[in-house]
């Protein structure tokens, strides 16, 4: 089966940012509703419903701002390797430990599976993304993720 195409993965991955993007917003909307019900109240002193509604509800709202500045970063974001050198939009085969791997590069969506699980999205705030950025075919990339170090060949960047 042929690797997928940066355009196809980019548009898979607004989809799935989008939808995302949706569910968060609607916990919020009920977070926030749960924070200044009626209910919530507090009965006592000791009684901290409504606060720790309260500061769920902030922390949800700061994860919808920065998932709208994610999908408008992945919009925006061009899906040609410039000369075969990996950054944001590439995807690429890597060879690791003879095992093969297919990764696309995205401002947004770390670990999210693409194309049937076939392809990890990493960003380049990533450990890995982070090592993968400015490779091409042949370099080989190294980087630590749960506290083992891995190391993967980059054989192709599409």
């Amino acid at each position: 089966m042929p690797a997928p195409t940066p355009t196809t993965l980019k548009a898979e991955l607004l989809r799935t940012l989008t939808q995302t993007l949706t569910a968060l917003e609607a916990a919020h909307a009920d977070t926030l509703a749960a924070a200044t019900h009626e209910e919530a109240k507090p009965e006592n002193d000791k009684d901290t419903r409504a606060l720790e509604q309260s500061y769920l509800a902030r922390g949800q709202a700061a994860r919808v701002e920065a998932l709208r500045a994610g999908l408008k970063a992945v919009g925006a974001m061009k899906v040609d390797a410039a000369a075969g050198v990996v950054g944001l939009g590439a995807v690429v085969e890597a060879d690791e430990d003879g095992e093969p791997r297919l990764f696309f590069v995205a401002p947004e969506g770390g670990g999210t599976r693409l194309a049937k699980g076939r392809v990890l999205v990493v960003t380049p705030k990533s450990p890995l993304g982070d090592a993968l950025v400015g490779k091409r075919v042949g370099d080989v990339v190294e980087w630590v993720a749960a506290g083992k170090s891995r190391s993967a060949e980059v054989l192709a960047v599409r």
